[in-house]
């Protein structure tokens, strides 16, 4: 028998209802102190998705069952409010996704993500975020009002336009263009949007002419800035994506296992070219860092679908997620 809680959207995909405790997660290791995830797994399910890496530490699936089974914190934003209004609370920049995409399918009916964003913008706390999800243009006006409060930053991730890499890597995203839609909505109505090649992949994804591909759509898109960052691999990235590789780019596999062979991370030398080029484009295409517009009105809400033949499961629908 099902429990009450637990609810489905799609084949094989599972909510799980949890309340949570805190809302804030203190991390390590990061160009940032403080992460906020109203949802926990996540059913892009790339192949190089390094959270992989964290659910087999804490003994939980991180291969192919990964992104089968998502936690719904319905209370977050509840518990996130009372953390922003403590006495102790320093208004630090928090970080939203950093572990799980904000604006996944889910977001369709739970429309946590939007609260937390109400929640920040209230007392004007920075925050920065990270979405593969098209989805976000439905919150345009929260972000709009929220970065004339504070200093926002979204950050989307487009790490490739190659059709071919984004089909075999990212099972379960948005088509990288229409996620350039959502670049240019943003952009538009005067929210601070950045582009990450995230991660850019050796051998598959960091041509120049792949590279240079990703760099001029977000500038045509007004993306504010354009980073990069190469795969890394711990121990459970490391197995699910070799065995991807094995089976999508058998000819890389030893150039893969030689890279990695001594860190989960590339050595300075090797992530050089990469970088170097990626900040050359940047200079070449004109992108400065700098909002590309003052803060518009609120545009006029525009479905865009993640999926071309799943349109309806993207659509906000009280029916979405139905117990």
């Amino acid at each position: 028998m099902q429990h009450k809680n637990i609810c489905s959207v799609m084949p094989s995909v599972v909510y799980r209802e949890e309340p949570c405790k805190t809302a804030l997660n203190q991390t390590k290791g990061m160009p940032f102190r403080w992460t906020l995830n109203p949802y926990m797994g996540c059913v892009h399910r790339c192949t190089y998705c390094y959270v992989r890496a964290y659910e087999k530490r804490a003994d939980r699936p991180s291969d192919d069952r990964y992104g089968r089974s998502i936690r719904v914190k319905p209370n977050v934003a509840q518990v996130l409010r009372w953390e922003l209004n403590k006495r102790s609370w320093r208004r630090e920049v928090i970080v939203i996704g950093a572990a799980t995409d904000p604006y996944q399918p889910a977001e369709g009916k739970y429309r946590l993500s939007r609260a937390c964003i109400q929640e920040l913008t209230a007392v004007s706390n920075p925050f920065g975020m990270i979405t593969r999800g098209p989805m976000i243009i439905r919150d345009a006006d929260v972000l709009q009002e929220a970065s004339r409060r504070a200093d926002v930053g979204i950050n989307v991730s487009i790490p490739t336009l190659d059709l071919d890499v984004w089909e075999k890597t990212e099972p379960g995203t948005a088509p990288p263009r229409q996620r350039l839609r959502a670049v240019r909505a943003l952009a538009g109505a005067g929210v601070k949007v950045n582009v990450a090649m995230a991660p850019v992949l050796p051998g598959i994804s960091d041509r120049q002419e792949q590279l240079e591909e990703v760099v001029r759509a977000a500038r045509d898109a007004g993306a504010a800035n354009v980073w990069a960052n190469l795969l890394h691999l711990r121990s459970g990235t490391r197995e699910h994506f070799l065995n991807h590789l094995a089976r999508d780019w058998p000819e890389l596999l030893a150039r893969y296992r030689d890279l990695y062979r001594v860190d989960a991370y590339l050595s300075d030398e090797a992530r050089a070219p990469t970088l170097q080029r990626v900040a050359q484009l940047r200079e070449a295409y004109g992108i400065d860092g700098q909002r590309t517009g003052l803060i518009q009105p609120a545009p006029r809400p525009e479905q865009i679908s993640l999926f071309t033949t799943l349109s309806e499961v993207l659509q906000p629908n009280p029916e979405l997620l139905s117990t």
